[in-house]
């Protein structure tokens, strides 16, 4: 018999009401605000009432760097926060919410996988809350304001060619990438060239995911940098004039969604940055309620440590003030035989040697959060093709390295699979003090933050500025942005920032060809290589296989 889709697993899962999945972690019904029988959003009073609460333990999970398909790393979050509720500790996860542009995309849903999934998965993977509209409507509503105050007179005098603010679509949609608005005689607007980005990409996002209320919220939306003056002043988001209807139309998105595990354990989803353009840690608010309910809290950031475990320590943990008890790094045979310089079409096939020589790339995570001061644990994340000889050897090799390592089988089994992940990140947290210290200090200026980085994480040799990044540095240092944190928008595919550099790339540079400031996010933000930010979609998209039957099942969601 073949192996259910996540879709069809899914879909025989035996939910609780959301009542009860709150209840287990002392929340009562009170404390919700229902979004049908399992969902809901927890109220500001409920999250306030319980800041004083002490807190668990943070887990952090990461990864290798990446195949195209992604290694699983939502599936052993998921998977390891079951387990670890099998073994006897209250935990709970706190996850990112899935974008419509991977999901309709190459990548699918993001809400784990085979038995190691959150529910209800097709809610998740769709329109969930409705909190990613809300933030495209918050961005597009403050786009929409800049143009309508040029073709009103432009008394603040903004430069339409000076116009840093992006519209946004939660889409892949590439034709968007840079357009002309404002075509058709004076009654529509005026001409000028615009850009789409994908809603996770946008600064909304970011600030919402790093807020801390509502009244934080509405000051970091104010402090947005959306243009400059042709006197070359800056315009700011509260010189426009609406921040109170963006934060109005946050108001709900910025309270975190509750669901749980097809084994019931509670899991909080929202934000969904993506790692490689932005930060890629879901919400401060969610992670922190979560420390408050459970002894220990999973969270994840997006694709390999160099991306998001690097942003999630940088700049949410320094932000907020939190303290990772241990890191958890996925790595699959497949991600180090690719890495070993498989093609994608043959890592099905045993190849202890290319894995060997992938091996590298592992390594390199488990050192570079190492210099954290964060105890480490590897997670082999078992798929169907990986044979006795491949797993033997990649549990030798991290054993060289005095790396505790695990086999994962969350997939296939659940919970009962991933016992012996849980059990080890338990002994290596009580066993071993976390001593996180960021990898750089803000008192450096952003070119040497962001040389520490590439040298310190990527194991660059250095970085050169473009001419319009090194003006764009001295315009944010100028108008006081030097000590911010950097977020690195870089491909996940290699720990330099040339896709093709697979394993541990040496003797390499990092080219940074554009650099902007998310001001109301509290991050400055380094474009490098040819990252963008609006995706387009593959050749055949994940699109092409879903749809939903007259029963009103829905197919293909995966």
């Amino acid at each position: 018999m073949p192996f259910p889709t996540d879709v069809e697993i899914a879909q025989a899962a035996q939910m609780l009401p959301i009542t009860d999945i709150a209840a287990k972690v002392g929340l009562a019904p009170d404390d919700l605000e229902l979004y049908g029988k399992y969902k809901a959003k927890i109220s500001d009073a409920a999250i306030q009432a319980r800041k004083k609460a002490r807190d668990g333990k943070l887990i952090l999970v990461t990864a290798v760097n990446p195949t195209p398909a992604g290694e699983g790393k939502t599936t052993i979050s998921v998977g390891l926060a079951q387990a670890m509720n099998r073994i006897g500790y209250k935990t709970v996860a706190a996850l990112r919410e899935p974008s419509l542009g991977p999901v309709f995309g190459i990548k699918g849903g993001a809400a784990g996988g085979g038995y190691a999934q959150v529910v209800p998965m097709e809610d998740i993977n769709l329109h969930f809350t409705g909190d990613m509209h809300a933030i495209t409507a918050a961005n597009n509503l403050l786009c929409a304001a800049i143009d309508n105050h040029l073709q009103q007179g432009n008394v603040l005098g903004i430069d339409p060619r000076r116009i840093l603010l992006k519209r946004c679509i939660d889409m892949n949609d590439r034709a968007l990438r840079n357009v002309t608005i404002g075509l058709g005689g004076k009654s529509n607007g005026v001409p000028r060239e615009d850009h789409f980005q994908i809603t996770v990409a946008s600064e909304v996002m970011a600030i919402l995911c790093l807020a801390d209320d509502r009244e934080d919220l509405r000051s970091r939306l104010e402090r947005m940098l959306v243009a400059f003056t042709y006197a070359n002043e800056p315009v700011y988001a509260k010189d426009i004039g609406v921040c109170g209807a963006m934060t109005l139309l946050l108001k709900d998105a910025l309270n975190p969604n509750l669901v749980q595990t097809l084994e019931n354990t509670p899991v909080f989803i929202h934000g969904g940055p993506f790692a490689n353009i932005a930060h890629g840690c879901n919400s401060v608010r969610a992670t922190k309620l979560a420390l408050k309910l459970g002894d220990y809290c999973v969270t994840e950031a997006g694709f390999g440590s160099d991306l998001g475990a690097e942003k999630f320590l940088d700049i949410k943990c320094r932000a907020a003030g939190l303290t990772p008890a241990c890191a958890v790094i996925v790595a699959t045979c497949r991600a180090l035989k690719y890495n070993g310089g498989v093609m994608k079409a043959e890592l099905t096939q045993e190849n202890v040697t290319a894995l060997q020589k992938g091996f590298a790339n592992l390594q390199t995570h488990v050192e570079n959060l190492r210099s954290y001061g964060i105890p480490v644990v590897v997670a082999v994340n078992r798929f169907y093709a990986d044979t006795e000889a491949e797993l033997a050897a990649l549990t030798d090799l991290c054993q060289t390295i005095n790396v505790p390592v695990a086999l994962a089988e969350v997939f296939a089994k659940g919970g009962a699979g991933g016992e012996a992940l849980a059990t080890l990140v338990a002994s290596t947290i009580a066993e071993n003090e976390s001593h996180y210290a960021p990898a750089y200090s803000l008192d450096l200026s952003i070119e040497e933050k962001m040389n520490t980085i590439a040298r310190k994480i990527y194991r660059a040799d250095g970085v050169q500025f473009t001419a319009p990044a090194k003006k764009a540095v001295a315009q944010l240092e100028k108008l006081g942005y030097g000590s911010l944190p950097v977020c690195v928008a870089k491909t996940q595919y290699s720990l330099s920032d040339d896709p093709a550099l697979l394993g541990k790339p040496q003797g390499f540079t990092v080219t940074v060809r554009d650099v902007y400031v998310s001001a109301g996010a509290g991050f400055v933000v380094c474009l490098t290589g040819d990252i963008m930010t609006m995706p387009g979609l593959p050749k055949t998209p994940a699109a092409n296989k879903m749809d939903i039957a007259s029963d009103g099942t829905i197919v293909g969601l995966f």
